[in-house]
């Protein structure tokens, strides 16, 4: 049986249909480096091994173990969490990391269920004392950071998209195929995959790291084009409240909160967004807020390293015009 390092730390990185590595694997490789050595677990479609191996070392993977099925073609979740489950037993690892993404917090949620592992969902953060593992949350819309541990087991932590900055080194490509024995457990069986093609010069708004978000201060579906400039320029995702998407401004894709999708970048501006608590729940952890709304007791500025009191349509195409200026 091959030898892990002592202080391992399995992270599983999600793929695509494909086999493509998910945007989140350099996250959480930089957050596994931090508390341990990162061994990576992967499950791809046959022969597609080799090519995630060299791609999750160049990001910091000391080893990765491939599993190479079609069963994740056909079925959902349960191959992966079978996967896992044979990945601790041959490393011990001292954590398992997995994204908090939708397919990551049931795969976590499963495999805990499966094992009596403890768990920690939507961590921003890992780090270790003398006694384990323990991981840092964002919670009640940001308003107190806990942390939580286990006192028996491997912990478990999903980790939000976007909320580790660290990043590992590149390592050596060292590639292990493991054996995978199928549980047979209940699943959901897929009959078909239609891959959906979009064409976009903007990052993802999960994991990007500059947002900006409007808000129903913009008056309206048009009015929020103001949003997509001020994005566009900067090289950023959008983001929209609850109230904006509700309005019909723009889709529900890009909301941003707690019924929406909670972002961590290093930029996030919110633009005529008033800061209600469901907002802030999913951005207050975002290293640096710019606020720009004409109501100076709104609570977005409660949670802003920086607010501006005024118009938005006034003032940020001044911004837009200054930012293009200042790159010719």
């Amino acid at each position: 049986m091959p030898d892990y390092p002592a202080d391992s730390i399995l992270v599983l990185l999600e793929t695509s249909p494909g086999g493509e590595l998910a945007t989140s694997a350099a996250g959480l490789l930089g957050a596994a480096s931090l508390i341990g050595t990162p061994i990576a677990l992967a499950v791809v479609p046959p022969g597609q091994a080799q090519a995630l191996a060299e791609q999750a070392a160049a990001a910091g993977a000391a080893k990765v173990l491939a599993v190479e099925t079609n069963s994740t073609q056909s079925q959902l979740t349960v191959p992966l969490v079978d996967a896992l489950e044979a990945a601790v037993a041959a490393v011990d690892p001292h954590a398992v990391l997995v994204s908090n993404s939708i397919d990551g917090r049931d795969i976590a949620g499963r495999f805990a269920a499966r094992t009596s592992a403890a768990i920690a969902v939507d961590a921003i953060g890992v780090s270790r004392d003398d006694e384990g593992i323990i991981a840092h949350h964002s919670v009640y819309g940001s308003a107190y950071s806990v942390d939580s541990a286990a006192t028996f087991g491997p912990l478990v932590v999903t980790v939000r998209q976007g909320a580790i900055e660290t990043r590992a080194d590149a390592r050596p490509v060292a590639l292990e195929q493991l054996d995978v024995h199928a549980s047979g457990a209940a699943s959901a069986t897929i009959d078909s995959i239609e891959p959906v093609i979009e064409t976009s010069s903007r990052p993802e708004l999960r994991g990007a790291t500059r947002v900006v978000s409007g808000g129903r201060g913009l008056g309206s579906a048009e009015k929020f084009a103001l949003v997509e400039d001020l994005a566009d320029t900067l090289g950023a995702a959008i983001g929209a409240s609850r109230a904006a998407v509700d309005a019909g401004y723009i889709p529900a894709s890009h909301q941003v909160g707690q019924t929406g999708v909670s972002v961590s970048p290093q930029l996030y501006i919110a633009l005529g967004i008033s800061g209600a608590i469901q907002h802030r729940a999913g951005m207050q952890s975002a290293k640096n807020i710019i606020a720009v709304n004409k109501d100076p007791d709104a609570p977005i500025f409660e949670v802003a390293d920086f607010g501006v009191v005024g118009d938005v349509f006034t003032i940020v195409p001044q911004l837009i015009s200054a930012l293009a200026e200042r790159k010719r």
